[in-house]
């Protein structure tokens, strides 16, 4: 019985002293939940604000399209290898190979001249070089309104794997056209010597530089414009088909107004008309000072405008719809 009492008594101490340990709860003691979230509060409270803003894209932004041009540019390699590789290919396994260009270009020029000068009652002296220049300058405006509607369509496989800018395509094509002008110009040297037409030149001959300057420049924003909207609608390219075709006829290349004025009474008034045609200025230009004859100043004012116009298109277009080219091709 002592033992058993002995066992009662410590096992009541024992019980006393967790009871003295454990913490006693008040009504004014937090509970560990309202610790934890009074933690998290501060923690908030500490922690910068975070604003969530909206993700804007700058594909359709003026430094974009600026930038595409410039990048172009830049990997000029490419360009130079395709446009010359592309020439390679057209006349590979021939003799002659791309001299076939000249050759063409002489061929449907001597045929034009002897026909047209003989309808016209001109000297073959003097209409065959006329003819010839313009044929050779009429190849670069046809070339860049047919091929530049079409030159993001005929890169489609190129586009959608060579991350390369935009613009290499049409880099890459206006190189092309202008070796086809350089095969031509030998013609024009031919020409120089056979009709003594270098006794006609001065100093003017200087501005067919900068003429050949601005038909390139406009070369490039025609194939940018065309090129961008004939990918969007597909019947634009057969439209610009069929509106080159009637340029050919309106444009003086085969014809000239003196000898229109000169044949048919009463029509200088009426062959005055033709410089509504803005190709006709392009023409004017770029003949004039190879053939050592004047050119109008409002020709040049004419087509400064219209390159000036048409690059204020080429970028708005690029800026607005170059990133789905590759979408549409």
């Amino acid at each position: 019985m002592p033992a058993a009492a002995a066992r009662s008594e410590s096992v009541s101490d024992q019980g006393d002293a967790r009871t003295e340990e454990s913490p006693v709860h008040t009504d004014d003691t937090p509970t560990e939940a309202e610790v934890a979230d009074a933690a998290a509060a501060e923690q908030t409270a500490d922690a910068p604000l975070l604003v969530k803003t909206p993700m804007v894209s700058d594909s359709q932004t003026f430094r974009r399209a600026f930038k595409d041009m410039r990048d172009g540019f830049h990997q000029r390699e490419l360009w130079l290898s395709l446009g010359w590789q592309d020439i390679k290919q057209r006349y590979r396994r021939s003799v002659l190979g791309p001299f076939w260009i000249t050759i063409a270009t002489g061929l449907q020029a001597l045929a034009m001249g002897l026909l047209y000068s003989t309808l016209l009652d001109q000297p073959i002296s003097e209409y065959l070089p006329y003819v010839t220049v313009g044929l050779i300058v009429w190849n670069v405006i046809s070339a860049s309104i047919l091929e530049g509607s079409d030159v993001f369509i005929a890169n489609e496989g190129l586009i959608k794997q060579l991350p390369s800018a935009l613009s290499v395509h049409v880099y890459r094509l206006v190189w092309r056209q202008f070796l086809f002008f350089i095969h031509n110009a030998a013609i024009y040297a031919v020409l120089l010597l056979a009709f003594s037409i270098w006794r006609d030149l001065d100093w003017t001959l200087l501005l067919v530089v900068p003429a050949i300057l601005l038909l390139f420049l406009n070369a490039m924003w025609v194939s940018i414009v065309f090129g961008i909207f004939s990918t969007r609608y597909r019947d634009i390219a057969p439209i610009l088909g069929s509106m080159t075709l009637m340029l050919f006829v309106l444009t003086p290349v085969m014809w000239s107004t003196k000898a229109l004025e000169n044949s048919v009474g009463g029509m200088s008034d009426r062959a005055k008309l033709i410089e509504i045609i803005p190709t006709f200025h392009y023409l004017e230009i770029v003949r004039g000072p190879l053939l050592g004859e004047p050119t109008d100043w409002h020709s040049w004012a004419i087509v400064g405008a219209i390159t000036v116009v048409g690059w204020v298109v080429a970028i708005l277009a690029l800026k607005q719809y170059r990133a789905r080219v590759p979408y549409w091709v």
